[in-house]
């Protein structure tokens, strides 16, 4: 047996091991498709077995529904906490407003995200006058 017959040879039980494996395969998909038609048809006949769920009960005045639990307090009213607010200043820059108003000039960014709307999109133009709103 020369060189070349050997690799015939080893081509020949390539071959036959693909065609096992594609007819393995092939029975595996059977299966696949048997197991999800029998999970389908197993989920509809629960579905169509499982009763209705009710309408939920309204409490009328004569039912005892509204009588079981204690109407709660009525809430007290909070007291409007006052909001802090700053007038700029010539000179004023938000990170010098927050360096004095908040203890962090890093926080400017804050302080701009709560006043974009008077600021406007530039955070380093800041008129004197302007009146901006300090998180707490």
């Amino acid at each position: 047996m020369g060189l070349f017959d050997f690799l015939k040879s080893d081509k020949k039980k390539h071959e036959a091991a693909e065609k096992a494996a594609a007819a393995a395969s092939a029975g595996y998909a059977a299966k696949y498709t048997e197991a999800v038609s029998a999970t389908k048809a197993a989920a509809e006949r629960m579905a169509a077995a499982s009763r209705p769920k009710p309408m939920p009960h309204t409490p009328t005045p004569t039912s005892a529904a509204h009588k079981a639990v204690p109407a709660a307090p009525a809430p007290m009213p909070m007291p409007a906490a006052e909001k802090r607010t700053y007038t700029v200043r010539s000179g004023d820059s938000l990170s010098s407003i927050a360096r004095l108003e908040l203890g962090n000039e890093a926080r400017w960014r804050e302080l701009y995200a709560m006043n974009r709307g008077v600021v406007g999109s530039n955070p380093e133009l800041l008129h004197p006058g302007q009146v901006l709103t300090l998180p707490n």
